[in-house]
């Protein structure tokens, strides 16, 4: 019985040390918190997406408060949260929600295959090994990386070989547009009026891009000269929009004779 006390009493005095000094180092070890920063984080979403450009929310709100970070700089909150980190702040806040869109059209109905791929289901695998599985080297290669890297389930691979978004859920990350091997996502606001090119080809022979997909643009640069607001400018062979000049008049996509160009607002519904 004797035994059976002492060893309580040795357990107590050595729980009681452990204790002591866990609590004397957790003091002197200790490194203080702005606040700011949780109050900040505590607003955030918590998706730990990547898409303010930090590795997660953490980092995000301390960045926040140092002031190397926009405080509308959270994607996935938008600008609810936005406005929410403002008020932590003390400032107001301007936020857009964004969304992306993809600048391929090339499906399975129009965009021929380089031939039969045995490899690695994964599109920078494919674009390494025979750069895609599509006769145009610029178009979506259909392995769905976006898919799986969205945090947010708005991406999905419909039957036609080419990823699908859902503006309900899509936030503008930006994640789907860092994964796509050939960056064929843009993000843009959703807000945004005026029209948008949905192609990548920067092949200016016209004989191979129609061999290579009927859907791709043949650098015809009708749309520029259709554009009475001087809103169009080929860049790298392809149609790029000044949306401070664009008033969304429809001209350049009605009149391009391979329907490349859309309307932001009818595909950001």
């Amino acid at each position: 019985m004797k035994t059976i006390l002492i060893t309580i009493a040795l357990a107590l005095v050595l729980a009681f040390l452990l204790g002591f000094l866990l609590g004397l180092f957790k003091k002197i070890f200790s490194v203080k918190v702005d606040p700011k920063v949780q109050a900040v984080r505590d607003v955030l979403p918590g998706a730990n997406c990547g898409g303010c450009g930090f590795a997660g929310c953490d980092g995000f709100a301390a960045a926040v408060v140092a002031g190397t970070a926009p405080a509308n700089g959270c994607a996935a909150g938008g600008p609810s949260v936005a406005k929410k980190v403002g008020e932590v702040l003390g400032v107001a806040v301007s936020a857009q929600k964004k969304a992306a869109i993809l600048a391929c059209r090339g499906d399975k109905t129009c965009a021929a295959p380089r031939g039969t791929y045995n490899g690695i289901h994964d599109c920078r695998a494919a674009m390494i090994c025979v750069n895609g599985t599509k006769m145009c080297s610029f178009g979506c290669i259909g392995f769905g990386d976006c898919v799986a890297a969205c945090p947010f389930g708005a991406l999905s691979m419909g039957e036609d070989g080419l990823p699908h978004v859902d503006y309900e859920k899509c936030t503008g990350c930006g994640v789907c547009a860092k994964t796509c091997p050939k960056k064929l996502f843009t993000i843009i606001p959703v807000e945004t009026k005026g029209a948008i090119a949905l192609c990548s080809n920067r092949d200016v022979t016209k004989v191979y891009i129609r061999k290579n997909c009927t859907a791709g643009c043949i650098k015809c640069g009708k749309c520029v000269r259709d554009c009475r607001q001087s809103a169009i400018t080929l860049v790298n062979e392809l149609p790029v929009i000044d949306y401070t000049k664009c008033n969304s008049c429809h001209e350049c996509v009605t009149g391009c004779p391979d329907h490349v160009l859309a309307l932001v607002e009818d595909i950001v519904k």
